[in-house]
């Protein structure tokens, strides 16, 4: 297996380098002097941006199943015993195994054009280019129907993404355009996304059986086009194939294509992704532990997601939130060495196919879960924290209230809270503490356009990280650790009374569900 040293180089540049922004205490903000040592270490001694540059940049993406990831979980580790922390790698399964080649894709007639595209992750290589004819889906309204249709496609490359008219985002056509104009298009753009449903419902396919049934079908190339509606960015996912090349192409290029195909040209590409097919792979979290000096078994713990689609580099989704808490335990490690309960940090692998990292932790470490005190869980971008919840928790307003209260106004003046507020059911980490009746936490951040720009997409890049607002969320979690360690009280369990629906019916409270630890039962 051929790892990658590009991460080791030198750093003490850029190790060094500060922002501009401060973390300021008011003068007449009294601060607990732990705390005030938190806000110095961060000011003056920030490792953010190296740390960013050998995981970004050194390492790259970090898909579950490929040689990166394992290169991540081993650099975090390392990175960890660098401040003298206990740190492991806990294996909860295994993952096909894959690594990420060159794609290059041209059109090759009618005219000479280099075409923006990605092979999806885990897509088949191509061995050898592969150049064909472009086709379109049939303009039919039965599954009867299409599966005739499916008997012509021998040989061709098959476009099975909705064709997008308008390129340009929802904001720049309501900034631009006449109110009359802007509703216009935007009942035109809903009406699109609606009668492409309706297609694929009418011809019995989703996204994920389709391929399996053009590759069956005798496709030599499936491509997608999953454009976020912000121009340039489109996500990247999983292939689902096995032998079939599946690329996603820009919105631009793919509209190019699609015209050319709906008018009759033919035109053809040329496919080249040259990735590997690797041995089954072992998945690992890394677990990071600061012992207690009173009460060893009770636990804060420190949550992130160390792996990522591998569209981009997993900047923000979720680069930042392990960034985040690597220096929140640094800092602990160095500023508050007398910690009463163990801190410990979990970097969850494979939370993008499930939550699984986290969901194997719980349940291979039943000691552990059993006496945690808190979760504080990070992973949804570059900007500070504005939000946290009580995650349905009923006496969560009491221990948050007064760990808040230790956080610098800075800082916290930031923060809305919400409580007891309803269990989240999904969507990141804390969700699988939650759903075990444990209290986790997320802390929900400013989203600097993540859900529409970085957000598993091709632009989520180093570049969009916004480092002054890590180094809140590190003042944040490490006041947060700090006071859930001190408290002299173990936090309460219950669970708030679940309202009812629209139908009368309680709520359930989120069901605790298995993880995946092997590729063959991810669908």
């Amino acid at each position: 297996m051929k790892r990658n040293h590009f991460f080791t180089w030198p750093l003490a540049v850029l190790a060094s380098q500060l922002s501009w922004a401060q973390i300021k205490i008011e003068a007449n903000e009294k601060i607990n002097p732990i705390v005030q040592n938190f806000v110095n270490e961060v000011n003056t001694n920030s490792q953010l941006e190296g740390m960013a540059y050998e995981l970004l940049d050194g390492i790259g993406p970090r898909l579950v199943g490929t040689p990166e990831m394992l290169a991540a979980n081993e650099w975090t580790a390392n990175k960890l015993k660098s401040w003298d922390i206990e740190a492991n790698l806990q294996q909860f399964g295994t993952w096909r195994g894959w690594q990420r080649g060159i794609t290059h894709v041209d059109m090759t007639h009618p005219r000479i054009k280099s075409l923006s595209a990605t092979q999806l992750g885990w897509c088949p290589s191509t061995k050898k280019p592969i150049e064909a004819e472009v086709i379109i889906l049939p303009k039919v309204s039965s599954k009867s129907e299409f599966d005739q249709w499916l008997s012509s496609i021998k040989g061709k490359i098959v476009l099975m993404s909705q064709y997008q008219k308008i390129g340009r985002s929802d904001e720049q056509i309501k900034e631009f355009g006449t109110p009359e104009l802007y509703e216009k298009l935007k009942a035109e753009k809903e009406l699109e996304s609606k009668n492409f449903r309706d297609y694929m419902k009418n011809i019995g396919y989703d996204i994920t059986t389709l391929p399996q049934a053009l590759e069956k079908a005798g496709a030599v190339g499936i491509a997608v086009s999953n454009w976020t509606g912000i121009m340039g960015a489109s996500r990247i996912f999983g292939a689902k194939t096995t032998k079939t090349p599946m690329i996603d192409i820009e919105m631009e290029d793919y509209g190019m294509l699609y015209r050319m195909a709906e008018k009759g040209a033919k035109p053809q590409i040329k496919i080249e992704t040259n990735s590997k097919q690797l041995p089954e792979a072992k998945t690992f979290n890394t677990i990071g532990i600061i012992k207690g000096k009173e009460k060893p078994n009770e636990y804060v713990v420190l949550s992130a997601h160390l792996d990522s689609w591998d569209g981009a580099q997993g900047a923000t989704d979720n680069g930042t939130g392990t960034l985040t808490m690597l220096e929140t335990m640094r800092i602990l490690k160095k500023e508050y060495p007398n910690n009463k309960r163990t801190i410990v940090l979990g970097l969850w692998g494979s939370e993008e196919q499930g939550l699984n990292g986290s969901r194997s932790f719980i349940e291979d470490n039943p000691e552990i879960a059993k006496g945690i005190q808190a979760v504080f869980n990070q992973d949804n971008g570059t900007g500070r924290v504005v939000g946290i919840s009580g995650q349905g928790f009923v006496k969560s307003y009491d221990y948050i209230g007064r760990w808040l209260n230790a956080v610098p106004k800075m800082v916290k003046d930031n923060i809305k809270t919400d409580f007891p507020s309803m269990p989240d059911k999904g969507g990141s980490d804390h969700s699988s503490f939650v759903a075990a009746g444990i209290p986790g936490f997320s802390l929900g951040s400013l989203n600097w356009g993540y859900f529409g720009y970085t957000w598993h997409t091709t632009k989520d890049t180093y570049d969009k990280i916004v480092f002054d607002e890590l180094k809140n969320n590190v003042v944040l979690a490490a006041t947060l650790a700090y006071m859930a360690s001190e408290d002299p009280e173990f936090t309460s369990r219950e669970k708030r009374v679940m309202p009812q629906d629209e139908k009368g019916e309680s709520i359930k409270w989120p069901e605790m569900k298995k993880p995946i630890r092997s590729s063959k039962d991810f669908k």
